[in-house]
């Protein structure tokens, strides 16, 4: 059983990169996966950062569910939409709010944006963040333009044909990474 966790970083109201993490959720169950479990960030109401969650002393349950979640995931997929060529400001805070739950955890990244440039300018810092706390990101890329033209609000792709073969080559390289990272597990431990 692989554990995959999806985080729905955007917390606007009219937010619609959810659809693509809606989306997710949906196609690596039907590829006989477990259904990954959405982590959306507008659930979790995290605070500005002022302190990781491991040095705090009266932390909200809820966050330390978040932290369990990822701790616990074979592999993360975040969902961004892309603000001004760089990623929201909750999915820093969260980021941010943990650190040794994102060390050498397999991670894919997945761009929105309302228009043609599919959220390319945002991967490259938010993989730089991911970079200095350890994560692993994965190489594949899911790039997503004209969200509004490519997936309905409840995450059904309009385009099936594209997005499932994209798709399909995206969480197929996650899921290498997740079996990679698993086997050198095992190995340290022998």
């Amino acid at each position: 059983m692989t554990d995959i966790v999806i985080i729905s970083s955007s917390i606007r109201d009219g937010r619609k990169s959810h659809r693509v993490a809606l989306f997710f959720q949906q196609f690596i169950k039907s590829k006989g996966y477990e259904t990954p479990h959405i982590l959306d960030l507008k659930d979790y109401s995290f605070p500005l950062f002022e302190e990781r969650l491991a040095r705090m002393t009266d932390p909200e349950p809820k966050w330390e569910e978040f932290a369990g979640r990822i701790n616990g995931a074979d592999g993360v997929i975040i969902v961004t939409p892309e603000y001004n060529g760089g990623y929201p400001a909750s999915l820093k805070n969260a980021i941010d709010f943990m650190y040794k739950e994102w060390h050498r955890k397999p991670m894919a990244l997945a761009a929105v944006s309302d228009g043609p440039f599919a959220g390319t300018q945002v991967i490259m810092s938010l993989q730089f963040t991911l970079w200095k706390i350890g994560a692993w990101t994965v190489p594949a890329r899911y790039h997503v333009p004209n969200v509004d033209k490519t997936y309905d609000d409840s995450g059904r792709s309009l385009n099936p044909e594209i997005t499932d073969k994209l798709a399909g080559a995206f969480v197929d390289e996650l899921m290498w990474c997740v079996q990679a990272k698993q086997k050198m597990d095992e190995s340290e431990k022998s």
